[in-house]
């Protein structure tokens, strides 16, 4: 077989993630399958219902179910999942390279034929991780490292147990008896790429907007050459936030994933009724940790563009970082956005 790094990237390589068994794998996707067909269906003979009826879906409906969702959750205690069951989560082996860390899952049969199907896999971002070491000819993490620095992400470090990191932030987690208690020691340098950093709120705010500055760069009218180029290609961004077939997101039914990405894409499919908006987001969790980073872009109008005063970035972005485990953020993240984003257009 052939991989990719769009596969890797896109989590279409059929490389395991944490569980070994490709059973236990097959089971969970069908039980979530099986919970999204039934939503779909029921969802489905409600607005038949309310056709029926000649009843519009209002908003009233539609909070009453983001009430209720958000209870539900409210209600659930954070901090036990199933995902953290899995005991490579909990490596205590310090791998010198990206290169030696793949011997954790090298001789692992795949678990799909690449690009038939999606299966979330941070040993992926691994071996693209590996990619990089061996095209840019340094290490992952100087490449990295660099990187930051450029993007003026200064406290964006490796979770390093060793190094003295100031402001670190101690994690937690629940223990079987429901008990908060300090999260365990793992060293995470066989996984840098895909949960290997400590980064900052303030961080993550100047990586989102470098990202949308790119991403909005090429729509901007550039008279007097005042514009700098961002980043990455407007091109380039917009491939990244560019939904891939096949591909499906755990934190938002809506979504798709894309490359490294969950992206929501603008839609609507009624007159007065549900609206989604264009946005790009990604959770993250580890050993007592969880986070989100969200981009809500604006909705630029093309004709102004010329006009207006303010360069790019225009948008909203959230990220939220809390040293707890099994934390879900992304649906906070994106009221909050929409908070902002609304309270932008009312002025």
């Amino acid at each position: 077989v052939t991989i990719t790094t769009r596969l890797l990237v896109s989590h279409l390589s059929g490389i395991r993630h944490y569980e070994k068994d490709i059973t236990k794998v097959k089971e969970e996707k069908e039980k979530v399958n099986k919970a999204l067909k039934l939503t779909k269906s029921h969802q489905d003979k409600e607005q038949k219902e309310k056709e029926g009826k000649g009843i519009e879906k209002t908003d009233c409906v539609k909070q009453k179910k983001e009430h209720d969702s958000e209870t539900k959750s409210r209600n659930s205690k954070p901090g036990r999942d199933k995902e953290f069951e899995q005991e490579e989560y909990y490596l205590k082996e310090k791998f010198e390279s990206v290169i030696e860390s793949l011997k954790i899952f090298k001789n692992d049969p795949l678990f799909f034929k690449p690009g038939s199907q999606f299966l979330y896999s941070t040993y992926g971002f691994t071996l693209l991780s590996a990619v990089v070491e061996r095209a840019s000819g340094q290490k992952f993490t100087d490449y990295m490292l660099k990187m930051f620095r450029d993007l003026d992400m200064l406290s964006t470090v490796l979770d390093d147990n060793e190094a003295m990191i100031y402001n670190r932030a101690r994690c937690y987690i629940y223990n079987k008896k429901g008990r908060l208690v300090n999260a365990p020691y793992v060293d995470n340098s066989y996984k840098w790429a895909g949960g290997g950093f400590l980064s900052s709120v303030g961080d993550l705010l100047k990586f989102g907007n470098a990202l949308l500055y790119s991403y909005q760069a090429g729509q901007f009218k550039n008279k007097n050459s005042k514009l700098l180029p961002g980043y990455l290609k407007p091109s380039t961004v917009a491939m990244m936030w560019t939904p891939v077939p096949k591909t499906e997101v755990s934190w938002d039914r809506d979504g798709k994933y894309a490359m490294a990405w969950a992206v929501v894409e603008k839609s609507q499919q009624y007159g007065c009724c549900r609206q989604q908006r264009h946005y790009a987001s990604h959770t993250g969790g580890a050993v007592g940790a969880s986070s989100v980073l969200l981009i809500l872009p604006e909705e630029l109008d093309p004709e102004a563009l010329g006009t207006w005063p303010v360069a790019p970035p225009r948008g909203v972005i959230v990220t939220i970082i809390c040293n707890m485990q099994s934390v879900s953020l992304n649906s906070t993240a994106l009221k909050i956005a929409r908070e902002f984003d609304k309270e932008k257009r009312a002025q």
